[in-house]
């Protein structure tokens, strides 16, 4: 079973950084494509960013929020930079299996594990 912990959320003025870090284990993280999604109060969950042959970003966080993924060390990240108070939602990463056919990068269907959420706040 593939195991998805979320860290790295916090409470953050606009205008500032944080990094969000995704530890995978239960199996090796180079067989999965990873994606983050974000579920702001009061709203429905909706893509970010994603990983998997390219990298694919939400239009409003392009230029400001950057996806990684070390598959040596099982760990995805979410650099953002630049954040707005529009940012703020619960963020969650998310996996499925670079195996997998007729999947979409940016379609909360595509993803098979997903971790538990941490919160970003960002204040004015």
């Amino acid at each position: 079973q593939v195991q998805l912990v979320e860290s790295g959320g916090g409470l953050v003025q606009a205008g500032g950084s944080l990094r969000l870090s995704c530890a995978t284990s239960g199996r090796a993280l180079n067989n999965y494509h990873m994606g983050w999604f974000r579920q702001p109060p009061g709203k429905e969950r909706e893509f970010v960013a994603a990983v998997s042959w390219d990298t694919y970003y939400t239009e409003s966080v392009k230029g400001r929020f950057t996806i990684s993924k070390d598959n040596d060390n099982n760990m995805g990240y979410l650099q953002m930079n630049d954040l707005k108070v529009e940012d703020t939602a619960v963020y969650y990463c998310a996996l499925y299996s670079i195996y997998a056919h007729d999947r979409r990068a940016d379609s909360i269907k595509s993803y098979s594990y997903w971790g538990q959420g941490t919160q970003v706040t960002v204040s004015s």
